[in-house]
This record gives structure tokens, sequence and C-alpha cells, in this order.
């Protein structure tokens, strides 16, 4: 199925959940945060967020610096 990911077409298997989905991506869930169809998603809920075609989700991720 396809999805929007940061703005570029994705296609992800069917049933992916959103914290599978950062993984894929190499990102941890504890230092992103995650827009999904314009609403905030609870980073604890991650696991429970089933994504559906058509998706689009904003991921942002914290970059310590000094």
């Amino acid at each position: 199925m396809e999805i929007i990911v940061n703005g570029e077409t994705a296609r992800v298997d069917e049933g992916l959940t959103l914290l599978e989905l950062l993984r894929q991506r190499g990102l941890a869930p504890d230092v992103v945060v995650v827009e999904r169809n314009l609403g905030i998603v609870p980073a604890g809920t991650f696991a429970d967020v089933r994504l559906e075609a058509g998706d689009s989700l904003e991921i942002l991720h914290f970059v310590g610096g000094g």
C-alpha cells in the first residue's frame, strides 16, 4: 500500500505499525515526534497504530548538539 512520509510516497506492507515503520527507517521511537493525518500520535501508542493506505506522516527527530 502507499502512504506519504515527509512529503514523499512510500510503499509499505499492509498491517504495518507505526513502530515497525520507525524501526525499518532506523529511527528510535523515543527521539521522534510523529504527525499522522494532521494529528500528533502519542509516543506510547506507536505499536498500536496500524498504518492505512493514504496516510500522511511527518516524522521529526531530535538531534543533540552544543
